[in-house]
């Protein structure tokens, strides 16, 4: 992935000055073997923290190594001072852990109460109204604090790449396409750039590209990854030209940013204009780490970035798209796999996923639009779709979104794809997750979301939702089990 950032760890021991500061040390230490020895490296900081004279060292040692997030590791009480404003003044994401007692045969001078010191330290940092990731239960061996650790680190990775990040967009969204509404204000708050685009501007652009003198080698390229699938070779120039289009966008557009995202038109004007469909590009692109969503879902492509970092794997951008047909379910899926019909349903787009994430693929060409532009005729400026099922395996499946009333809210839900022929067209897949049919109609109708979710292969919603917790998400929608019931589900059955 090259349009992610790279995390560098660094741990800071604090002390408080009535405790043993070599306590703290020494079981910083161990918190970093355990850490180097499981997971990889991490900065360990010599320096620990009793006062905010050792703060303003510590915090130099940190920026002068290279650190882009921080664990804050109270091997004992800790300064509520000093450790609060060395997060506040480092900048990043930051990560509080506490140290457990070791050995009940030591705890007089080896006794730290940090599990009593993680409490005033959560409680100093909402009075300075700092953001820090907490885990889920954060005082442990060292062991358990370097699995924290670990567990941080895909987070770290997503806030350091939105606060780094632009979205570019390229015209307003299809008519009728309002659930893909995009109030720009929570992107602002969320220190992610936003540059919207005209389609002309695109059109302008991608005609400034003919004969380009590296549109060869990108059909070559496409060409080799296609293979037997490269049905409509016809194609092929125009989507490199177009490609290439796109990124030399990003380097000419992405000023102080470091990473881009696209959420671009795709229909129903831009065949008649550009002779093709960019679904194929979108998914290149989207497999070197730049998601493109369609029909210029802007949280969509927020979605599908936030994805990449935590899986640093690709992602997807589908539809909600289709029920399981009664008849389908019984002969593929009863018996065979434990899911009801109703946690059943298809995730679809018209060919925008890439192939690495497809059991097999072709070129082909956007049988939907072709009804309307191009009825009862060779396909021509409807090809340029990536088409075949979606690979089977552990998924989730998740959404980041500014509702109509520009409030942040979310939902995530893990399950799998089936390894289930779908019998359909596009990109495509039999998704299963518990409690699919509660969860469609509680969270996604309930929550005004739209149709569009990310997709990321495997299982990452405890990483999705911490990241959403630190960016102050107060909903976060998800698949509840059975008999815990939703604020809007009837308790009558």
């Amino acid at each position: 992935m090259n349009n992610v950032p790279n995390v560098k760890l660094g741990i800071v021991a604090v002390s408080r000055d009535c405790f043993p500061m070599e306590l703290s040390a020494n079981r910083r230490k161990a918190v970093v073997d355990a850490y180097k020895e499981v997971y990889g490296d991490i900065f360990e900081c010599l320096t620990t923290v009793e006062n905010e004279k050792h703060m303003e060292k510590a915090l130099a040692e940190v920026k002068e190594a290279g650190v882009n997030a921080l664990v804050v590791y109270l091997g004992n009480f800790g300064p509520e001072t000093a450790e609060t404003l060395l997060a506040k003044q480092f900048g990043g994401p930051v990560m509080f852990a506490a140290a457990a007692e070791e050995r009940g045969n030591n705890l007089v001078n080896g006794r730290g109460d940090a599990y009593c010191g993680m409490l005033n330290a959560s409680y100093n940092l909402a009075l300075r109204n700092i953001k820090a990731y907490i885990p889920e239960y954060p005082v442990g061996t060292a062991k358990e604090v370097a699995k924290m650790i670990a567990e941080f680190e895909p987070v770290a990775t997503a806030l350091l790449g939105l606060k780094n990040l632009k979205i570019i967009s390229f015209g307003p969204r299809p008519q009728d396409f309002l659930a893909c509404n995009a109030p720009i204000k929570q992107l602002y708050n969320l220190e992610v750039e936003i540059e919207e685009n005209s389609e002309l501007d695109l059109f302008a652009a991608f005609n400034e590209h003919a004969n380009d003198e590296r549109i060869p080698a990108v059909i070559k390229d496409m060409e080799n990854e296609l293979a037997e699938g490269n049905k409509m070779p016809g194609i092929l120039p125009k989507l490199a030209q177009y490609e290439i289009t796109l990124l030399d966008w990003i380097e000419a557009h992405k000023g102080s940013r470091e990473f881009v995202v696209f959420a671009n038109k795709c229909w129903p004007s831009f065949q008649t204009q550009f002779g093709f469909v960019p679904c194929y590009v979108n998914s290149r692109l989207t497999a070197k780490g730049i998601p493109v969503s369609c029909e210029v879902d802007i949280y969509g492509a927020l979605s599908e970035y936030i994805g990449t970092c935590i899986s640093k794997d690709v992602v997807t951008l589908l539809d909600i798209n289709n029920s399981v047909p009664a008849d389908m379910y019984k002969d593929d899926i009863e018996n065979k796999f434990d899911y009801s019909l109703g946690e059943t349903f298809m995730g679809f787009h018209c060919g925008n996923t890439a192939a690495c994430k497809l059991t097999s693929y072709s070129m082909k060409n956007q049988m939907i639009m072709a009804r309307a532009l191009e009825p009862n005729q060779e396909p021509n400026i409807t090809r340029g779709t990536l088409e075949g099922d979606i690979i089977p395996g552990e998924i989730t499946f998740f959404r980041l979104q500014s509702n109509a009333d520009a409030e942040l809210n979310a939902y995530i839900a893990e399950g799998e794809v089936l390894p289930v022929a779908t019998r359909s067209f596009g990109s495509i897949g039999v998704f299963a997750i518990p409690e699919m049919d509660r969860f469609y109609r509680h969270v996604l109708i309930e929550g005004r979301y739209p149709h569009h979710g990310a997709v990321a292969f495997g299982h990452y919603g405890k990483a999705i939702y911490n990241l959403f917790r630190y960016l102050g998400v107060k909903e976060v929608g998800f698949n509840q089990p059975k008999g815990m019931l939703y604020k809007t589900e009837n308790p009558f059955r």
